[in-house]
Order: structure tokens, then sequence, then C-alpha cells
């Protein structure tokens, strides 16, 4: 994770103060002046900001099944319900791995482990995001090969998605999709290139969690194991990659 977030993310200060402080020399890792807001540090690296050691705080994980009518951030400025307003307030600290619109529903992964949280949505990660797709009308064998062959949804973002047709009649067509990409409205928008716009999408996995079961507009907290599980999950997918991960 970058300095700067890394900072940013103990709560002490914003991150814009954080790059204030690096480069006016303040902070050190591992008893080194680190004067680059991009520098990268590990959960293992000692990080001081003028000789006080930042402590790692306490975190948590917990899944959530986020309702339709809900936007995923913390605050509106048009006054719409968030997901926080289902939240109790002792967990509005916590950020989303990624983000749901707010007519979608389903899984919604919460920490305040920036650092697993960054892994899990770095663009290069394609930790994948598992979907329960209803369209309007029959999608068609040539339909579905495009979905899967990638979509140019704006200029220059090819966007494409592992699908299975689950069901299909002249009204609607059910479909199982699975994105590794993370584009804004990414479903909605090769739908809608292909001519079927979506009826309803839930999002029933991402990565190795998954809804559990779990009503809508509830949480639950996981437990040390399935962080384990989790965390040891991301460390593959990324492996895969190329992409460095530090278990802590």
């Amino acid at each position: 994770m970058r300095i700067n977030k890394f900072i940013a993310a103990s709560g002490i200060v914003s991150r814009r103060k954080a790059d204030e402080l690096i480069k006016e020399g303040k902070v050190k890792v591992n008893g080194e002046i680190i004067t680059t807001p991009g520098y990268d540090v590990g959960p293992k690296d000692k990080v001081k900001i003028n000789g006080e050691l930042l402590r790692p705080k306490k975190f948590e994980y917990l899944i959530f099944h986020k309702p339709p009518g809900y936007i995923t951030t913390k605050s509106d400025e048009k006054g719409r319900k968030t997901i926080y307003d289902l939240l109790p307030e002792e967990y509005h600290h916590l950020n989303p791995a990624g983000r749901l619109d707010k007519d979608s529903t389903g899984l919604l992964f919460l920490s305040n482990d920036g650092y697993l949280v960054q892994k899990m949505t770095h663009p290069k990660a394609h930790i994948p995001k598992i979907y329960l797709v209803h369209a309007k009308g029959k999608i068609n064998s040539i339909e579905l090969q495009k979905l899967v062959d990638g979509i140019e949804i704006e200029e220059g973002k090819i966007a494409y998605a592992d699908v299975c047709l689950i069901e299909s009649t002249n009204a609607q067509t059910t479909l199982q999709m699975t994105l590794f990409q993370g584009y804004n409205r990414q479903i909605r928008k090769m739908l809608d290139a292909v001519g079927h716009p979506v009826i309803s999408l839930k999002r029933i996995a991402h990565g190795n969690l998954t809804l559990q079961n779990l009503e809508r507009g509830k949480f639950k907290v996981l437990k040390p194991k399935q962080v384990t599980d989790l965390k040891n999950y991301v460390k593959k997918v990324l492996a895969d990659n190329n992409i460095p991960f530090i278990m802590q």
C-alpha cells in the first residue's frame, strides 16, 4: 500500500495531510526518512510520524446484503439513502471493496483493513465477482458470445465477462455473469449494448465470499478463520497475476 494511503487509513490525518507530512520529511519507515507519497509499505513495516509509531488498529471485516434503493457511499449530497443507514454506527468507519449501484442488490464486503480492500479492488487483480442477472428479452447465442468476447462500453474500454445461460424465454433471460474487471455499471452497459436492458442485478459472490443465506439489509461479521481463508484466496489470485500480497 502507498505510504500516504497507509497513514490516512490509520485515521489520524487525511491523505492530503499525509502527503504534506511525507514531503516535509516527518515520516520514517523502518528508521529511514521517506519523502515519496507513492512509497509502498506492508503490514510488517514500522511507520513513524514525528517519532511516534503508528499503532496497528483493530481490523474488522463483515459482509452485507445490500437491498435496492441504497447507494454505496457514506454520504450523499442529494440526500439519497446509503448502505450506512442500515449499518450500526459502530461500523460506519468500514469501507466497501467496490460498489453496487442504487438499483442493484447483493454482496458487499466492508473492512477498515485498507491493505486488503486495496488489493481486492486492484485493477489488475482480477478478483472474480459473480452476479445473477435478469435481462429483458431472449438473448441469442451470438449476443451471448459478444458478452464473452468483449464489448466496447465506452471509448477505449472493452468489457467482457464469463457468462452462463440459466434460463431464457421471450420475456426475459436469466444469466450468471462473472466479472474480472471493475468498470462502473459494467453489466448494465454490456447488456444495453446487445439490446437487452437489465431487469435486476444481484451480486452473489466476491472472491471466495458468498451471501451465506444472509437476508437483505442484514450484515454478518466474519470469523477469524473466514478472514484467513479470504486472505489466502486473495494472495493466491494476486500471485497468479504477479501482484505481491503480504499476509498479516
